[in-house]
């Protein structure tokens, strides 16, 4: 069965596209910390398993939301302004959340970016579930 998302395809292919990024960045800092289980000693390295662990939390049920207002038939506009907010979101947030020292300013803006677009998505679902 043929489930037209495309949209929310688009932005679940940026994603993944991200999340191999903060993958690498924990296998590159693993290798040049000799850890291969865990964190050690490395604050970089629990830096970097920290933002990518944090984007697993909040990127999946964004994408579910994303897909159930496509399906509702949602407007590109709101899709798209939804993906970008995650998308960005959770860029700025893993950049400043794995650096060292920790960029606090990108940590605070990821994170808010990435609450707008849930509550955005929830808002929309809700009221296309209310009022049609």
């Amino acid at each position: 069965m043929y489930l037209p998302v495309t949209t929310t395809s688009i932005y679940a292919v940026l994603l993944a596209i991200l999340f191999l990024a903060l993958c690498f960045r924990v296998m590159s800092e693993r290798r040049r910390a000799h850890v291969s289980f865990g964190e050690g000693a490395s604050e970089t390295l629990r830096r970097r398993i920290r933002a990518q662990a944090n984007f697993v939390e909040y990127a999946p049920i964004t994408l579910i939301l994303m897909a159930l207002l496509e399906l509702q038939g949602a407007g590109s506009f709101m899709l798209n302004l939804i993906g970008l907010l995650l998308l960005a979101g959770r860029g700025t947030h893993a950049l400043g959340l794995g650096s060292v020292p920790e960029q606090r300013l990108l940590r605070i803006i990821g994170i808010a970016l990435t609450i707008l677009a849930i509550v955005l998505a929830v808002i929309a679902l809700l009221a296309i579930a209310i009022f049609g």
